[in-house]
């Protein structure tokens, strides 16, 4: 089978999984990104694959390549990377939340060997993402591809609650705090702890946890499918709110440099909130938590700018 090597891994994928914490980790996606050829071939071969091109700048998580099976029929090659602990388990959930979701309102699997971190996904258009539509009707595709999400989880998942995920993310917070953002930063745990303790009465669902307009691709042959289906998910189980709370900052530098836009935010939050009957005071919360999370998370890795802009995203709320 053809391959695209000598293959150049993207910048930013590069970047992604050479910044993790800890020598393991580090040493870990050293060896993963020394070995993409290689592991390239090997599945190009075992599934009898053409690759045709490298997707770039692509995810900050894995590898993927537009590929031709053996019939000709066009797919994509996702290679998972390290990300702390063993691409299995980043592999495994991925693969069992796209199953779950039966290709409604999301990539199809073709094919997959989560054990090792591949998937075969089907073929999106990767350059054409709900980012290219005018906000107004980004936001309505956007709103009614996450609604197909939002499906009782798969029986004996393997998947992190919400709770569970937060819980790191917040022993973090507590020890990179940006400057003169204590404030922030506590109103953001204390949205956490609130909203954990008031969970809705309709029960967990199954959320993307990365659900963004960048993360909605246009379908390759929308005849009998949706026209925009998500990819990459990040899945946990929890309350629809977590998941809108991301899609709440999306365009954040248009937004920064837009007049009004404190206001704008507000009601960027009570217009999704409404759009799918989710009380518009849990998406707030959750958008505070996750805005200031981001935040430290930018702050520890010395991205100055970019913390302070999710502060001033979060000060909003």
């Amino acid at each position: 089978m053809a391959s695209v090597l000598p293959l150049d891994p993207p910048q930013r994928l590069v970047r992604a999984v050479t910044a993790q914490q800890g020598a393991a980790s580090a040493d870990a996606a050293r060896t993963w990104l020394e070995g993409l050829p290689a592991l390239l071939e090997r599945w190009l071969e075992r599934w009898e694959l053409t690759a045709e091109r490298l997707v770039t700048p692509g995810g900050r998580g894995s590898l993927v390549v537009l590929v031709r099976q053996a019939d000709g029929t066009p797919a994509a090659l996702k290679l998972l990377a390290p990300d702390g602990g063993p691409a299995p388990v980043r592999a495994r959930r991925e693969h069992e939340t796209l199953t779950a979701w039966h290709g409604l309102g999301a990539v199809r699997v073709l094919r997959a060997a989560p054990k090792e971190g591949v998937l075969l996904l089907e073929r999106l258009r990767s350059e054409v993402s709900l980012r290219s539509l005018p906000e107004a009707k980004a936001t309505l595709e956007a709103v009614s591809v996450v609604r197909r999400l939002w499906v009782p989880p798969p029986a004996q998942h393997t998947l992190e609650t919400v709770a569970e995920h937060t819980a790191s993310e917040a022993a973090l917070m507590r020890t990179t705090v940006p400057p003169d953002a204590e404030p922030l930063v506590a109103a953001a745990l204390a949205a956490r702890e609130e909203m954990l303790a008031s969970a809705p009465e309709a029960g967990p669902v199954l959320l993307h946890g990365d659900f963004r307009q960048g993360a909605v691709l246009a379908a390759a042959a929308p005849e009998g499918r949706a026209r925009w289906l998500t990819v990459g998910p990040d899945p946990l189980v929890g309350e629809p709110a977590y998941d809108l709370a991301r899609l709440v900052r999306d365009r954040l530098h248009d937004l920064m440099a837009s007049t009004g836009a404190a206001a704008a935010t507000r009601r960027r939050v009570n217009k999704l909130a409404d759009s799918l009957d989710v009380p518009g005071e849990r998406v707030r919360q959750w958008a505070l938590y996750r805005a200031v999370e981001s935040a430290c998370r930018q702050h520890a890795a010395g991205n100055r700018p970019d913390a302070e802009m999710l502060l001033e995203f979060a000060a909003w709320l």
